[in-house]
Formats: structure tokens, C-alpha cells, sequence
């Protein structure tokens, strides 16, 4: 009866292991946790999430072997994010990953000055006043940019080379963001430039905003439109695409998921790289690395995408000098 009641109770603490968190798991047996806090949801990020696992895997560490990942998703509502960080602070994690643009980051530094903190984003993480310099971020944060921020004026000269004749470009921003007034005061310059004319300029900051956006953009005839740099509308390329198809927009975005869903083009640094970057950084720290002292990686490598298909539905014919310096065209 003993031995039945041993193996009892030992068959009964190995469920109980086995169903307790993983990252409880982790911290009583001295493995490192890293907090991730994700602005959008983990199926809008699944892809970038297996890419930080991928440069984390190229530091050696592995997520389960030798270190554990505790998620915190704001599923687009930017402000969950500082309680969401506030959380990772008092989980005492080793490290917090900011990815997907500035309210993570900026979330992740108000919520600690001793946790390091890796960030991954578009925008110039100077402008933002997250670090002194790109080569001593300084205190406790570092990380990625590929500043597609400041890339997002090249977007609107390159829809003007597809469409030379349109003189009226509308704009998508997103309201909420901490870059859409730099972006569009941008755009603005090139457009002058340009010849040509701002037309419309339309805000979404829920998905729920999509459908008056496209109707509005529709009803002002606008002749093509170019979607700001913003983690928002990257996680919801193909709904965006769907809209601009069904409305018969030219339109051009920064993310390849939009023309491989069916949207005109994208132009913009690599979400995949800029992500992989994110998780060697992270191993680094892990080994002991500062991120005082860890210089911000730049993904400088720009990618341009044109989904030919669309093309020929809204009528246009891409220039083949454009086509030429296209990294793909989905046909």
C-alpha cells in the first residue's frame, strides 16, 4: 500500500510539474526570462516571433533549453502597454524585448531604468529620445531600427514613378503614433516637390476605423495612397490590401505581406531581419553585455515589392525601371 500511494503521489507532482508555467519553472531553476512585450497579437507577430528565436538560437540560447519567453500582448490597444510592462518589472525578468515600433519602447523605459531593454522599431530611436547615440545608447536600453520612419517620404516618390499622371495622393496615418505628425510634415516636402497634391489625408487607429478610411478615400477620388510606417498597419497588411483592391486604390505600404496579399507595392526595411537582429542583441545581453554600451543595429537593406497582378486589375503598367529594381514581383 506504501509503494502505491509513493508512486501516487509521484505520478501526481509530475502533472503538477508539467502543467505549472514554464517560466516558473525557469526562475526556480536559475534560467533567464525574457519578457516580450508585444504591441499587436501573437498571430500578427507569429513570423517575427520565430525570427527573434532564430537570432537568439545564433547566441546559443534556446527558448525552453536554456531560457524561457513570458509573453504580454496589448492586441493593438497601445494603451495596455505600460501596466503589460509594468507586469514584466515586477515578474523580475532579465530582459524586456520592446519589439513592433515606439509605444513598446517607450512603455518598456517608463516602466524601468534597471531592466534592460532591447527595442525594435522604425523610427530614429534619437528622435524619440530613447538613447544618447546610435553607438552608446546610454542607461538601459538598445536595439533595432530600421528606420522605416524615415523612409516612409521614399514611398510616396516611388507611387509617383508608378503613377506619374496622379496629381492627387492620399494618406493613412494612425493617429495615436508618436511619428505620425514627423511622417506627414515629410511627405508634405516631398509632395511639394513632386507636383503633387496631399489630397486626403485619413486616420485609422482600430480596425474598425478601415472601412470609413477607404470609403472616405473612395468618395475623394483619390488616385493613389501610401500607408505611414506603423506597427499597426504592418500586422494588418491584408485586410489593407483588400480595401485598397476592392476600392481600386493604388496603394503602397511597408510591409511585403501587403503586396503578397495582393496590395500594389511595399517598400521598407526587412520586419524578419530587423527581428533576428533583435534576438542577438538579446542573447548578448544575456551573456553580459550592457546595453549601455551595446551599439543600436541599423538594418540599412531596403526591400521593394510590386504584385504585377494587381497591377494589370487597377489598370496601371509599372515602368520596367521600377520593375528592374524590384527585390520581387508576385505575378
Amino acid at each position: 500500500m506504501l509503494d502505491m500511494r509513493r508512486r501516487a503521489f509521484i505520478a501526481l507532482l509530475g502533472v503538477a510539474l508539467a502543467a505549472s508555467p514554464l517560466t516558473a519553472r525557469a526562475q526556480s531553476s536559475g534560467m533567464p526570462v525574457i519578457g516580450y512585450l508585444g504591441a499587436e497579437s501573437p498571430s500578427s507577430f507569429a513570423s517575427r516571433v520565430k525570427a527573434f528565436q532564430r537570432g537568439l538560437g545564433e547566441t546559443g540560447y534556446a527558448e525552453g533549453r536554456n531560457v524561457a519567453i513570458e509573453f504580454r500582448w496589448a492586441e493593438s490597444h497601445h494603451d495596455r502597454l505600460p501596466a503589460l510592462a509594468a507586469e514584466l518589472v515586477d515578474r523580475k525578468v532579465a530582459v524586456i524585448v520592446a519589439p513592433g515600433g515606439a509605444p513598446a519602447a517607450l512603455a518598456a523605459k517608463s516602466a524601468t531604468t534597471t531592466i534592460p531593454i532591447v527595442f525594435e522599431m522604425g523610427a530614429d530611436p534619437l528622435a524619440l529620445g530613447l538613447i544618447e547615440t546610435l553607438s552608446r545608447p546610454g542607461a538601459n536600453l538598445t536595439g533595432v531600427t530600421s528606420l522605416n520612419v524615415q523612409i516612409t517620404p521614399k514611398r510616396l516618390e516611388i507611387l509617383h514613378e508608378a503613377i506619374p499622371t496622379a496629381t492627387a495622393i492620399a494618406v493613412l496615418v494612425n493617429p495615436t503614433s508618436p511619428t505620425a505628425e514627423s511622417q506627414l510634415k515629410d511627405l508634405r516636402t516631398v509632395a511639394s516637390t513632386l507636383g503633387v497634391q496631399l489630397l486626403h489625408v485619413v486616420y485609422a487607429s482600430s480596425e474598425g476605423d478601415f472601412d470609413a478610411a477607404f470609403a472616405a478615400l473612395a468618395e475623394a477620388k483619390a488616385e493613389g495612397l501610401v500607408v505611414t510606417s506603423d506597427t499597426f498597419f504592418a500586422t494588418h497588411s491584408e485586410k489593407l490590401a483588400a480595401l485598397a483592391m476592392r476600392h481600386r486604390i493604388p496603394a503602397i505600404h511597408q510591409s511585403r505581406d501587403f503586396a503578397v496579399a495582393g496590395g500594389l507595392m511595399s517598400y521598407a526595411g526587412s520586419f524578419l531581419e530587423s527581428h533576428r537582429q533583435a534576438g542577438i542583441q538579446t542573447g548578448r545581453i544575456l551573456k553580459g553585455a550592457k546595453p549601455a554600451d551595446l551599439p543600436v543595429e541599423q538594418v540599412t537593406k531596403v526591400e521593394l515589392f510590386i504584385n504585377a497582378k494587381a497591377a494589370k486589375a487597377l489598370g496601371l503598367e509599372v515602368p520596367l525601371s521600377l520593375l528592374g529594381r524590384a527585390d520581387d514581383v508576385f505575378e
